[in-house]
């Protein structure tokens, strides 16, 4: 069974068909740049060109990086234009892909959805946080398989900041840090997480993931295991199939 999925992030809009079966891309992803501003119908627009590109006439589910209540009802929007805020933004891209049925969820939601089933979550128990680092730092937390939906930890305060304004990929190539600088601000940052919820398993996603080699043996002193998210950067289009596929 194929389902589409939509990643929409604060610098790229990517999608593809999903063979559910396996929880794997049935085809190459294909992306184009979130537009600036990232306006609710300038990044309709982007989907659509993403849909459209495959051709694609069936259900479809789309991420997006803020809170999002009820499955369509967006209630923040951090890394794009705040117009999103209060938009039904399943009601605006099911019009703009002509009908198509679609389901929404928070970005990093998807993409542990899709760990926990198809990759370094799975049959995981206890308390699990993915943590997706990117242009911001989406999060994830499930309870014996459980989510617990738009968790948002990115904007706890670290350092007198929003920790994704300290910690994200984005400030480690926006202030060209080494990767052991970048690595003991997310040491600081998974250490307090760690505190607040004491996860047996943290799973850290997002594009940085491929790179988990330059990092992850970098951080120290955290109790929970740490692993790279096994899907990479295509869980959350794996994750926003899935749930499309729900209906």
């Amino acid at each position: 069974m194929q389902i589409f999925g939509v990643d929409i992030g604060g610098s790229g809009i990517k999608g593809a068909p999903v063979d559910l079966e396996r929880g794997d891309l049935a085809d190459e992803r294909y992306k184009v740049l979130t537009p600036h501003p990232a306006t609710p119908d300038a990044v309709a627009d982007g989907v659509r060109q993403v849909v459209d590109h495959f051709g694609w006439t069936g259900p479809v589910g789309a991420t997006f990086p803020g809170v999002v209540t009820g499955g369509s009802t967006i209630r923040t929007a951090a890394n794009v234009d705040k117009n999103w805020i209060g938009v039904d933004a399943r009601a605006l891209l099911g019009e703009r892909l002509g009908g198509l049925p679609v389901t929404v969820l928070n970005d990093a939601d998807a993409a542990g959805v899709a760990e926990m089933r198809f990759g370094a979550g799975r049959d995981r128990r206890g308390t699990v946080i993915m943590l997706t680092f990117g242009t911001g730092i989406g999060s994830a937390v499930f309870v014996d398989g459980a989510l617990v939906p738009n968790t948002e930890l990115g904007h706890l305060e670290l350092n007198g900041h929003d920790a994704e304004k300290r910690a994200s990929s984005k400030v480690k190539d926006d202030q060209d840090l080494s990767w052991e600088q970048w690595a003991r601000r997310v040491t600081k940052y998974l250490a307090h997480v760690e505190m607040l919820f004491s996860p047996e398993l943290f799973i850290i996603g997002g594009g940085v993931s491929r790179k988990s080699h330059k990092f992850l043996p970098l951080i120290e002193g955290i109790t929970a295991e740490i692993v790279p998210a096994e899907l990479q950067n295509n869980a959350g289009i794996v994750g926003a199939a899935m749930r499309a596929a729900q209906g």
